[in-house]
């Protein structure tokens, strides 16, 4: 009995609308994700994600295309809370499972988009592969609809709801107070664990669409969820390790072997997270329009201020006020660089990012008061500034200071030059 059968069989009458278009499928679906192998971090036999799925598909729920409706206010453009590659997604309210309970459970109902390029084979594997998926740092997935009527097909997905929204927003909304460093690397950290989940802890290897910070929701304790990671095409045939698709993704966040190729793998995976790495630390989206032309690309302008440099901190988000240290900054950025190097091959593994970021975050825990900024000859004017703002009296003992030493030099200079004339003798 596959599992679509077994949906049929679980769900009864309420899901009788959706269990014949599942079933459609399952023999072209099925196919397709008994050659996802099993992955090398992983001791279980090789199992599919159909087998997988069969075990855990009681805990979805199917729901009616009426019930999705009455819990959007009729997908009222007033609850529209985001819109992708997949269609619009809404806010909602549901009733408890059990249908017991005077509290309504608020989620996000994702619509399929009937004029998009993703279509009902691809909603299938997201159900399945959402369904077997369980980590504290992904976004659940509560249950489905799919019903076909005179209207058409209806595709829907019903997540947990997300009410921070997502890190995209905190970053460069300026509707929102500043995250607070310590904030940051602990969101940075639970994505990089969500992904390691992904790539090395399932029973199954599973290739999916490449990372983005959009896909970052926090909950109301600011704790980090990836969403919308969804499923490729299809599993990687045996013997290969990747999965050759169209390239799909927000700009600014693929990998450049991604890009060339269509091949889609973990370290596409890594590389996406390197981005949101130096997102994290600068505040500044992967790619900008409105700044000046040189510093548009994101990656393209940091490379101008090498984590070991003088000049790093200028990178640095403006809105953190200086309040961060400088020293778990330059490493954060290095192991952004690590991430984004351009060999695949040569980029860690997220098991291998989570260990160094939890480094990172006891070295910063440590040395909270870590602030050692440096001045060069760009922050003359921002000095000149602070300076006028000190008042008449400190200003100017400053500058008589300043002064002295210059009198200071020019004489040591002077006593130089004589001594050296005197040495030669000049007349």
């Amino acid at each position: 009995m596959n599992c679509f059968y077994y949906f049929k069989d679980r769900t009864k009458s309420r899901a009788q609308r959706s269990a014949p278009i599942l079933k459609e499928e399952s023999k072209s679906n099925l196919s397709a994700a008994q050659r996802v192998t099993k992955s090398s971090c992983s001791a279980a036999s090789p199992r599919s994600i159909p087998e997988l799925y069969e075990e855990k598909a009681q805990n979805l729920r199917a729901f009616s295309f009426s019930e999705l409706r009455q819990a959007t206010n009729g997908f009222n453009r007033m609850l529209k809370i985001g819109e992708g590659g997949f269609g619009s997604v809404f806010k909602g309210t549901i009733k408890p499972a059990d249908g017991n309970g005077d509290s309504p459970i608020v989620v996000a109902i994702k619509m399929l988009n009937r004029d998009g390029f993703q279509g009902h084979k691809q909603w299938v594997a997201e159900v399945q592969f959402l369904g077997i998926v369980e980590h504290p740092n992904l976004v659940k997935l509560i249950g489905y609809c799919a019903v076909d009527g005179e209207r058409g097909i209806q595709r829907l997905l019903v997540y947990e709801f997300m009410p921070n929204k997502s890190l995209e927003d905190h970053l460069f909304n300026r509707a929102f107070s500043a995250l607070p460093w310590k904030t940051r690397l602990q969101i940075v950290l639970g994505a990089a664990q969500g992904l390691t989940y992904l790539h090395e802890e399932l029973e199954v290897q599973v290739i999916y669409r490449d990372f983005k910070s959009s896909n970052v929701l926090l909950d109301e304790a600011f704790n980090p969820k990836l969403s919308d990671f969804g499923l490729a095409r299809e599993g990687p045939t045996a013997g290969h390790t990747h999965v050759s698709t169209a390239v799909v993704g927000t700009y600014g966040y693929a990998a450049p072997d991604y890009v060339q190729t269509g091949h889609l793998t973990t370290k596409s995976d890594v590389w996406s997270f390197g981005v949101v790495l130096y997102e994290i630390l600068t505040g500044r989206r992967s790619f900008e329009r409105n700044l000046p032309k040189m510093e548009q690309r994101l990656l393209d302008w940091v490379k101008q201020f090498p984590a070991d440099s003088k000049k790093f901190s200028m990178i640095m988000d403006p809105r953190l006020e200086r309040q961060y240290s400088l020293n778990a900054a330059r490493k954060i950025a290095k192991l952004a660089d690590q991430c984004l190097l351009k060999n695949a091959k040569e980029r860690p593994l997220m098991s291998w990012v989570v260990e160094s970021l939890k480094q990172i975050i006891q070295v910063s825990d440590e040395n909270p008061s870590d602030k050692s900024f440096e001045c060069n000859e760009d922050d003359s004017v921002e000095l000149d500034e602070k300076t006028n703002r000190m008042g008449p009296s400190e200003s100017a003992i400053r500058r008589m200071a300043h002064l002295a030493k210059l009198n200071e030099h020019v004489g040591g200079v002077s006593r130089r030059k004589f001594m050296f004339m005197q040495r030669a003798k000049v007349p």
